[in-house]
């Protein structure tokens, strides 16, 4: 499976908040908000917050082996 852990690290790491992604780069809450669900966003997203936050996918997501 797909998470996000990465992004919440990095958001730490280059003191960025949820908030300035809205606001300032016009990232939708909703994608915000399928991120903290764990539900899958598009590669669009994915390249706009790369952009955004100077970092590698990596940086964004990472797969997770499901244990079931």
């Amino acid at each position: 499976m797909i998470s996000y852990r990465p992004f919440w690290q990095t958001l730490k790491e280059k003191n960025v908040s949820t908030y300035t992604l809205i606001n300032k780069y016009d990232i939708s809450s909703a994608t915000i908000d399928r991120m903290h669900k764990g539900q899958g966003i598009s590669t669009a997203k994915i390249d706009d917050l790369c952009r955004i936050l100077g970092c590698g996918v990596a940086d964004i997501v990472e797969y997770v082996k499901d244990e079931n």
